[in-house]
């Protein structure tokens, strides 16, 4: 067989969608860019095939430990670097055909001194105005070729479904922030501004896993729909 199929998948945070699986099964390995964040959901890939793992800034219990920072792969014939945090390399890339990252949740594919930059996006839980995509890349083993097939996991949701104004949501998230910066619980919060418990700790974890953010990076980290 002259040409091999990879999956190539990011920030699931701790979410392995049904569609995921099913196009992961058509691929010969998987390749992970990062914020796995659970042992289940590791597990759960190990199952499916051979899977490359790099650590992201939500892999931070001792499951994650034995899991590097950055990987270098050769794969039939194509030398790959892989790490979570684009910005975070500090490797010399001389060789590499592809880096291949996550963590911005966006898909990209653009092509610099001959090095191909790859993010996947994200197939995890969704957030405000992003689609959910993996990738395909398939490696011509003949000619040393290869190409990415975005997969758009959910056409059937649009960016703005069921979305709720931002302007409101940035208010609402200001003020999360400064009750819980006063001292309050996650419940007391909830109860106060009368919405779910499970809302104020989604904003409250992104509030202090990523130092400096402000309320419109916060909006486009969150999972509106769920899963």
């Amino acid at each position: 067989m002259s040409k091999h199929k990879i999956a190539i998948i990011s920030d699931t945070h701790s979410l392995l969608r049904p569609e995921i699986i099913e196009k992961i099964k058509e691929c010969e390995m998987i390749i992970h860019a990062g914020d796995i964040a659970s042992k289940e959901t590791a597990e759960k890939l190990k199952s499916l095939g051979r899977v490359y793992f790099v650590r992201g800034n939500a892999d931070k219990d001792s499951w994650a430990d034995e899991i590097p920072v950055s990987q270098e792969l050769e794969l039939w014939g194509i030398n790959i670097f892989i790490i979570h945090n684009r910005r975070q390399i500090e490797n010399e890339l001389s060789g590499m055909d592809i880096v291949i990252y996550g963590h911005s949740h966006k898909y990209s594919e653009e092509y610099k001194d001959s090095i191909c930059y790859f993010n996947p996006g994200s197939c995890g839980p969704r957030r405000f105005h992003q689609e959910i995509t993996m990738a395909i890349l398939t490696i011509n083993e003949a000619d040393k070729s290869f190409s990415f097939e975005k997969i758009d996991c959910l056409p059937h949701i649009t960016a703005d479904s069921g979305k709720l104004p931002d302007r409101d949501m940035a208010k609402l998230i200001k003020k999360i922030v400064k009750q819980m910066n006063a001292g309050r619980s996650v419940g007391e919060i909830a109860v106060k501004n009368r919405i779910d418990e499970e809302l104020v700790k989604q904003i409250l974890q992104i509030y202090t896993t990523h130092k400096g953010i402000d309320e419109k990076g916060i909006l486009d980290r969150m999972d509106i729909w769920g899963k």
